[in-house]
């Protein structure tokens, strides 16, 4: 089973909101739409869940057309990132609505909600209504109303971002497993990077109404297409200066560093270079040697890891690092990157090496 997108476009009063978009969206694993607020990952889910209208291409399920049937008849399921449940009805009564809608026997209702009750942890909590619940509480009821109603494609616009970090940490992991086996196309919209790579499956990175690059969530990270998806697709972002390659060595200012095997094939001329702060440590190790010399501006803590912004030439950059680090603000400091991480792009923004 497949959700094919077909040159699907969405038009505001004259605007385009999404532009031309193809996508062959699989079951057995999560899709996900990587992109900043604002870059299309809303409007694109509402237009496959039948919210709102499509103003040119087709959309298919499983071969069928579906471009213009309504929310009811399309089989799906919607979890927003707010808590969506009915105030007046029971958990149980939450579960089951969509159920009940479809005329399913009593004995199969029960058995259903059951099922789901029992996976999100649930059970004691079926006759309460959702202002006795917790938020976490509240968003398993939404989930489990997905799962029960065991529908054909099952849409998650960041249903985790309004939890609190632990909250999210437990649903986050328990998402793939909830969803696994079930036969449904699973679409799930995030503005996180990091989300993206702990669900896994494949990944479409939004940016400004299109998709720049679609493909396994992993290999995207890696090897991004262009610096536009590169940029997406890092949290801290990704550290990036125009470099001169003469021969084979790269030069940023007064820094130099051997092209590698990678580059090395690269033409002589100006790039764009790009690393992520992970690659960019406040000490030298075997990988990261080449020294940078910047001023320090903002120093972040978080867990077990530390991040210092700093200047280097006309550029700001982010290190990232395990640990904490004694850092002096508005002192220089020196930073080591690995070069081996390096991404290079051309003037149009492709990806050179």
């Amino acid at each position: 089973m497949a959700l094919v997108l077909k040159n699907l476009t969405k038009v505001v009063r004259g605007v385009t909101h999404i532009k031309p978009t193809s996508l062959t969206l699989k079951k057995g694993h999560f899709n996900v739409l990587l992109g900043e607020t604002g870059a299309g990952k809303t409007s694109l889910i509402k237009m496959m869940a039948g919210i709102d209208p499509v103003a040119d291409g087709r959309l298919l399920m499983e071969g069928t057309d579906i471009t213009d049937l309504s929310t009811q008849k399309r089989r799906i399921s919607l979890v927003h990132q707010f808590f969506v449940n009915y105030p007046h009805m029971t958990v149980f009564d939450n579960i089951a609505s969509p159920l009940r809608v479809a005329g399913m026997a009593k004995s199969e209702i029960e058995g259903r909600v059951g099922e789901a009750a029992d996976i999100l942890k649930l059970g004691p909590m079926l006759h309460r209504r959702p202002h006795e619940l917790s938020g976490g509480q509240q968003q398993r009821c939404a989930l489990a109303r997905a799962i029960a109603k065991d529908s054909q494609a099952v849409f998650l616009d960041e249903p985790l971002a309004n939890l609190d970090y632990k909250l999210r940490e437990e649903l986050r992991e328990m998402l793939p497993e909830l969803f696994a086996g079930r036969g449904a196309v699973v679409v799930y919209a995030t503005s996180e990077p990091e989300e993206a790579l702990l669900l896994g499956g494949e990944t479409a990175l939004m940016v400004d109404g299109q998709v720049a690059q679609f493909g396994p969530t992993a290999e995207i990270y890696r090897a991004p297409a262009s610096l536009t998806a590169a940029q997406v697709f890092s949290d801290p972002p990704i550290n990036h200066a125009t470099v001169q390659k003469t021969g084979g060595q790269f030069r940023l200012g007064d820094v130099k560093w051997d092209a590698g095997a990678k580059a090395a094939g690269l033409a002589d001329g100006r790039y764009t270079v790009a690393i992520r702060p992970n690659h960019v440590l406040p000490f030298a190790t075997d990988a990261a040697r080449t020294a940078l010399v910047g001023r320090v501006g903002v120093t972040e803590l978080s867990g077990s890891e530390s991040s210092a912004h700093f200047e280097f030439g006309d550029n700001g950059w982010v290190s990232l690092a395990h640990g904490t680090h004694p850092y002096r603000l508005g002192e220089d400091h020196t930073f080591y990157m690995n070069t081996d991480a390096c991404l290079y792009f051309a003037a149009d923004g492709s990806r050179a090496a």
